[in-house]
């Protein structure tokens, strides 16, 4: 799908292709809630959308906003955007479907630093975990019952640690697809503190991309 990426906005890549290919596995129609957090482009919203699903889109970039806004218009969607920092601007509402392809990218800097600029797209912290983290306990609040969360990241990110959130916070939750792939621009940029971090083996410059699923059941 063709969409607009204006400067600074995160382009889709292989995590945006394998999160739409989970999301077109799901049951949505016209009486489906959509939530699509940390929306970029709106590629993951408009695929949604195609189903006529009723979608939601949220971004804290506001460049990130009407780029995908001007991809809905392009692509003559009706999508709901919201710009704000993660789950707040839709707080209190309930969804069908959460998905989220958010930053896991490991980073230099101060524990609990979020990336700028351009980098507010993929930078993490440390471990990789500074928005993984708190969507896993946000992210939950917002599903119906029987609702289904789905989130791309890198292995490098901690899945084990992904499973274990979500299914405290009363999801039934397992990996769903797989992907390795090279790494892009900005994890080869990152590949030497990967190393130091013990992430990665001296040299290894390849990644697993997962999807991890998760049903509200409780």
């Amino acid at each position: 799908m063709l969409v607009i990426r204006a400067p600074g906005v995160y382009a889709p890549q292989g995590d945006t292709e394998l999160l739409v290919a989970c999301l077109r596995r799901e049951r949505l129609d016209g009486a489906s809630r959509v939530l699509d957090l940390g929306t970029g482009t709106g590629a993951v919203a408009l695929a949604a959308a195609r189903s006529g699903a009723r979608v939601t889109a949220v971004d804290l970039s506001a460049r990130a906003v009407l780029t995908a806004w001007l991809n809905t218009r392009l692509h003559r969607r009706r999508v709901e955007l919201r710009h704000g920092d993660l789950t707040g601007p839709v707080a209190g509402r309930r969804f069908d479907l959460v998905a989220s392809n958010p930053p896991y990218v490991p980073a230099e800097g101060p524990a609990g630093s979020p990336g700028r600029g351009p980098a507010l797209a993929w930078d993490a912290g440390r471990d990789g975990r500074l928005v993984l983290d708190r969507l896993c306990r946000e992210a939950p609040r917002l599903l119906t019952d029987g609702g289904v969360l789905l989130v791309v990241q890198s292995s490098l990110a901690g899945v084990p640690a992904t499973l274990a959130a979500l299914r405290g916070a009363g999801l039934r939750a397992a990996v769903v697809a797989r992907r390795r792939q090279a790494f892009g621009p900005v994890m080869t940029a990152r590949a030497g503190l990967c190393e130091r971090l013990g992430l990665i083996g001296v040299g290894v410059r390849e990644e697993e991309l997962v999807v991890v699923r998760g049903v509200r059941t409780r």
